[in-house]
């Protein structure tokens, strides 16, 4: 049908917009994003862009699930595929700093930095960055619990879930501000650490 050409087209074009988009979130912020500045760098026109999106703020919304997809490849995907416990736990601890540390987003960690800007703005886009970042919070919690039910670990899965993510997060947070790879090689070493005194 002719139709079905204008359909792919706008869907190609969608995600060759989506792919700047998170690119320039991860540097500059949500706010940073225009659907006139997308357009002029993809040189792509204005109102073909404008009509895919309709929004500043249906972009942001559509920018944050992007991201979040392009996170669960590179991250909780190929954990979720390591066997439940202790191993998958390691998974998520490594394959996350990978990310953060091979720059996936040149910004860092796309959630990380979005979750800064929008941390105390209530509305939709705030919803959208504190769903996508506390769906990953409640899985190292859950795979925290599944290793000590596992007996992996002897440790309050909580608390231990809450260590890791914060060292994470302060991996990228310092690694990004300073342009220095340390901050990833003492969040391994702290990391292996924790688990191991928990693990004994």
């Amino acid at each position: 049908m002719p139709g079905d050409g204008r359909i792919a087209r706008g869907d190609a074009t969608r995600r060759l917009v989506l792919r700047r988009a998170v690119d320039v979130a991860s540097v500059d912020g949500l706010e940073g994003l225009s659907l006139g500045r997308l357009a002029t760098e993809l040189e792509l026109s204005k109102s073909g862009v404008f009509a895919l999106f309709g929004s500043k703020e249906e972009l942001q919304l559509a920018t944050i699930e992007a991201a979040l997809e392009i996170f669960a490849s590179h991250v909780t995907t190929p954990a979720r595929a390591v066997p439940p416990g202790l191993p998958r736990l390691r998974a998520i601890c490594e394959k996350w700093l990978d990310y953060s540390e091979k720059r996936v987003f040149p910004g860092g960690c796309f959630f990380f930095n979005v979750g800064a800007e929008f941390d105390a703005r209530p509305g939709r886009v705030h919803d959208a960055v504190a769903s996508a970042s506390g769906s990953f919070a409640a899985f190292i919690r859950q795979t925290c619990r599944d290793a000590v039910a596992l007996g992996h670990l002897d440790t309050d899965p909580e608390v231990l879930a809450f260590e890791l993510h914060a060292l994470g997060r302060a991996a990228n947070a310092d690694a990004v501000l300073n342009a220095d790879p340390t901050a990833y090689q003492l969040a391994r070493r702290a990391i292996h650490a924790r688990l191991g005194l928990a693990s004994e």
